[in-house]
C-alpha cells in the first residue's frame, strides 16, 4: 500500500515537472510569431500627427485649370521688351503649353527666324521654321489685329505646332477663325516693328 502512495505522489510530481517545463517553450513560440506576424506595434511609414499639406499650383503647370498664375508674359529680345495679355479664358491649353515652355526656358535664346511687312514670327527650337511639336489648334472669336499673337501651324487646321508664335504688326483678318489667338501685345509695339531675323528671344517672364 505504501509502495502504492509512494508511486502515486512520484508520478504526479513528475507529470508536474513536466507541464511546468513545457509551458514556457509554448509562450515563446507564441511571442516568436507575434513579433514576425503582428504588425500593430510597428511604427507606421507615414505619420499620421501631420496637418494636411498646402497644394501650390506649381509653376510648369500645363492643365488648363493652373492657368491662373499668369495673365501677362514679358518677352526679353535683344531689341527690347514686348509685353502681352494672355487669352487665358480664350485659349486656356495652348497658354497652359507657353506658360510650361517660358518657365522651363524653352523659349531663352531661341530666335526670330521669320519677319515680314506684317508679321514676325519666333520660338523655333531649330531656328529655321520647321521645328517644334504638335498640339490641338484652340479656335476663337478674337480677332488678328494689330499686335496679336497667334501659334503657327500647319495645313491641318486641326494641328498646331506647340512651340513658334508670331506677333501681327498690322491687321490680319485672313487669320481670324484660322490660327489660334492667345494674346495681345500691351507694350512694345515698337519693339515687335524693329525685329530682324535672327534677333534673339532672350526670355519670357510671365505674370
Amino acid at each position: 500500500m505504501n509502495k502504492l502512495v509512494i508511486f502515486l505522489i512520484f508520478a504526479i510530481i513528475v507529470i508536474v515537472g513536466i507541464s511546468i517545463i513545457a509551458k514556457p517553450k509554448q509562450n515563446e513560440a507564441e511571442i516568436s510569431l507575434l513579433k514576425t506576424n503582428d504588425t500593430r506595434s510597428q511604427p507606421s511609414p507615414v505619420p499620421t500627427n501631420i496637418p494636411s499639406p498646402t497644394i501650390t499650383v506649381p509653376t510648369n503647370a500645363t492643365s488648363a485649370s493652373n492657368l491662373t498664375i499668369a495673365t501677362k508674359a514679358i518677352i526679353k529680345t535683344s531689341k527690347g521688351n514686348i509685353t502681352i495679355s494672355l487669352y487665358d479664358k480664350d485659349a486656356p491649353n495652348t497658354i497652359a503649353n507657353f506658360l510650361k515652355k517660358a518657365s522651363n526656358g524653352f523659349y531663352n535664346n531661341l530666335t526670330f527666324h521669320r519677319v515680314e511687312d506684317w508679321v514676325i514670327q519666333g520660338g523655333d527650337p531649330k531656328g529655321d521654321g520647321t521645328g517644334g511639336g504638335n498640339m490641338n489648334t484652340e479656335l476663337n472669336n478674337k480677332p488678328f489685329v494689330i499686335g496679336s499673337v497667334g501659334v503657327a501651324r500647319g495645313s491641318d487646321i486641326k494641328v498646331s505646332n506647340d512651340s513658334q508664335f508670331f506677333i501681327t504688326k498690322t491687321d490680319a483678318p485672313w487669320l481670324n477663325n484660322q490660327y489660334t489667338n492667345f494674346g495681345i501685345v500691351t507694350e512694345g509695339m515698337d519693339v515687335v516693328k524693329k525685329i530682324q531675323i535672327e534677333d534673339k528671344i532672350i526670355q519670357i517672364n510671365t505674370e
